[in-house]
């Protein structure tokens, strides 16, 4: 039985056309494209000395950088948080993508959406500090380290990633295909036993898998080593070919629609 997938608008637009492709090769990614503004602080020292008959007494206040940027933070996830603690994850995947086009710049900001190639500029912190919110209030089910470790175990696919986080759904065909799930009524809100593992936060594919891909390859989930054996493998499937006459047809993606 022949495998392929049908493949809609991504979850922020629905449709009824598809596109058909094999699940199997390697899939070719499109062009993709999804403020962070350094804190500025000064550090203060007041101080008041009293002479008495024992010892001097110094009553100081003193704020840090560090003091600020953390009171900064808190209050640039507080929103994030709020939605997370109160388990209401439709509210905090829109919170998610603001944040996003906030701390990715300016010109994201003015735009309304990041260039993938602006997700290096996003600091470890901050997209840390997202992610921690996401999988503390989800089990450890949510979250893009989440999403990083089964990116990562189907090879970087990105068509077996989205089948994966179940945001593509099995068509009732005599052929197996996939088509992707409308936004937002067939996508999953609530957390129970039955919620895929990585199916929130989404990310917006309509510009390409670029995006999706550099949030997932960000330094601030790496951890060491969880990228080796992804890599040993590759180059075990790239001598394997050597030995093996295989068909060397790529299927070219379309998520540009």
């Amino acid at each position: 039985m022949a495998t392929t997938n049908s493949l809609q608008h991504h979850h922020h637009h629905s449709s009824s056309s598809y596109h058909r492709l094999n699940l199997h090769p390697q899939s070719l990614f499109a062009p993709s494209s999804i403020s962070f503004k350094h804190p500025t602080s000064t550090a203060t020292f007041s101080s008041s000395l009293t002479s008495s008959s024992s010892s001097p007494v110094v009553s100081a206040a003193l704020t840090t950088n560090a003091s600020a940027v953390t009171a900064e933070t808190s209050t640039k996830f507080d929103v994030l948080a709020t939605h997370l603690i109160n388990q209401d994850f439709r509210k905090a995947d829109e919170e998610t993508r603001r944040l996003l086009i906030q701390i990715a710049g300016e010109a994201a900001v003015k735009r309304g959406y990041v260039f993938f190639s602006e997700v290096k500029s996003i600091s470890v912190q901050d997209l840390q500090a997202i992610d921690d919110l996401w999988t503390k209030h989800s089990d450890g089910r949510f979250g893009y380290s989440v999403q990083r470790k089964i990116w990562l175990k189907v090879k970087k696919d990105f068509t077996r990633f989205f089948i994966k986080v179940e945001w593509m759904k099995l068509l009732d065909t005599e052929v197996v295909q996939y088509n992707y799930r409308a936004f937002p009524d067939e996508f999953q809100w609530e957390l129970n036993d039955e919620t895929p593992l990585g199916h929130l936060p989404l990310t917006n594919a309509l510009r390409g898998t670029q995006l999706l891909k550099c949030v997932l390859s960000h330094p601030a989930f790496e951890i060491d080593g969880d990228d080796v054996e992804e890599a040993v493998e590759a180059e075990n499937r790239g001598g394997a070919s050597k030995v093996k006459t295989k068909d060397t047809t790529v299927f070219k993606t379309d998520y540009s629609f």
